[in-house]
């Protein structure tokens, strides 16, 4: 064995430490795979005096990003430093010197992935980015590789690990939101200032490097409808299981003959989905395919040693091209012309609860709203409201637009008996539309 294979890193925080340990411990295995030795050469960090991890020679330490990245014998980067400006002019950097490059970048890839990935097809070159998305769950390499034969109708993701935790924990123990986060925010789950997660925005990236991947067509960050999850309650989780639900944090992606819908917002998803027994931190995305239909990916979604797991199997697919001579080689054209859905054509299935007069006629006003946009009911029941006079109405549509639940809550919104819209939710899980 005469090849070796040199790798540069630029960070080596949590994740890069995961990745150095890897390479380290596993380094006779990665041998016998390859045919070639794998050697970590240089990383580039912004202190060196800084307590890290992973036990490596500290001069291989650098603070100069360009002593890694203008090295000629250094054939693979890997990128770990989190970010988005600086990552984007590194990996540019290193893609336009043909080095092949390794990221776990989800931010970076939701916003410049197109651009970046045929710059480097047009050298000759490999990027690869399976971390930045889902943590330890091969699921970028599952969609290029495994189901590419297959035409994919349908991606749902549990993709954040903290909503799903504060989720678990108001439905398990009837905690509050704020104490579910707080809890989250004291195990390293959530960030003291969460509003990525929780508004939505961090599922959001995921779900359109995915939806991507999936449909073989240019889906970016503002093609991704996100709503947020601070206004859920308890009392909402309960309702939800009462109806043969629960409530998910969940990322989704749809195809049909009119185009394509890419979302993320807190929706009622079945109690008999499989994703709705997916628990605290982790992650699933499911999949349905036309040939192979119901596939689910389960794992955990972060994390050092998980999220490295799916950098070293990158470097392992990079290093590999590279012997054999076909860096450069993936076909990263997309198949389908972009072509999104208007809201007129996004049909799913909506929960209402509505806080109404309790007075004769209001039954019929409500369909009477419903009905002319077209919205038939499914389940209806009605409750007593807290004061004397008032009533709460309960119920889930049938499938309907987009554009029509939208007339039917400005309507609800102007109407003189419905005193307040308590909480709406996207319904998934039940009946095709």
């Amino acid at each position: 064995m005469t090849k070796e294979i040199n790798i540069g890193m630029l960070g080596f925080g949590t994740v890069g430490s995961g990745v150095a340990t890897m390479i380290r411990e596993n380094e006779q295995q990665l041998s016998q795979k390859l045919g070639a030795k794998v050697k970590i050469k240089k990383i580039a960090v912004r202190d060196l005096d800084k307590h890290r991890a992973a036990d490596l020679n500290g001069s291989i330490l650098t603070t100069d990003i360009n002593e890694v990245l203008e090295d000629a014998t250094i054939d693979v980067i890997v990128e770990v430093m989190g970010g988005i400006e600086g990552a984007h002019e590194a990996i540019e950097q290193a893609l336009q010197s043909k080095k092949a490059v390794v990221t776990a970048n989800k931010d970076l890839m939701a916003l410049h992935g197109h651009k970046l990935l045929k710059l480097a097809g047009d050298n000759a070159t490999d990027l690869y980015y399976e971390a930045s998305v889902a943590g330890g769950i091969p699921i970028i390499r599952t969609l290029e590789d495994g189901l590419a034969s297959d035409r994919i109708s349908t991606i749902m993701g549990i993709v954040n690990g903290t909503t799903n935790y504060i989720l678990t924990k108001m439905k398990e123990e009837n905690w509050s939101y704020d104490e579910a986060l707080k809890k989250a925010q004291e195990l390293g789950f959530a960030e003291s200032d969460p509003t990525s997660d929780v508004e939505g925005l961090d599922a959001a990236r995921k779900m359109a490097i995915l939806a991507t991947l999936a449909f073989s067509m240019e889906v970016f960050l503002d093609d991704v409808e996100v709503r947020g999850m601070t206004s859920i309650t308890t009392e909402d989780i309960e309702l939800a299981e009462q109806f043969g639900y629960h409530v998910k944090m969940l990322g989704y992606a749809e195809r049909d003959e009119d185009g394509v819908e890419v979302g993320v917002e807190p929706v009622f998803l079945k109690s008999s989905h499989p994703m709705a027994s997916v628990r605290n931190e982790y992650n699933a995305v499911y999949v349905y395919g036309d040939a192979v239909g119901e596939t689910m990916f389960y794992g955990p979604g972060a994390g050092s040693m998980p999220t490295a797991t799916s950098v070293v199997s990158d470097v392992i697919a990079a290093c590999r091209n590279l012997l054999l001579g076909v860096a450069g080689s993936r076909n990263i054209d997309y198949v389908n012309e972009r072509k999104l859905k208007s809201q007129d054509q996004q049909k799913a299935q909506f929960f209402h609860r509505l806080l109404v007069k309790d007075e004769v006629g209001v039954f019929s006003e409500l369909t009477s709203i419903y009905g002319r946009y077209g919205a038939s009911l499914g389940s209806i029941i009605q409750r007593p409201g807290e004061k004397a006079g008032e009533a709460e109405v309960i119920l889930i549509t049938h499938p309907v637009s987009r554009k029509n639940h939208n007339g039917i809550i400005d309507e609800l919104n102007q109407s003189s008996f419905v005193q307040k819209i308590i909480s709406q939710y996207r319904v998934e899980g039940g009946e095709p539309r």
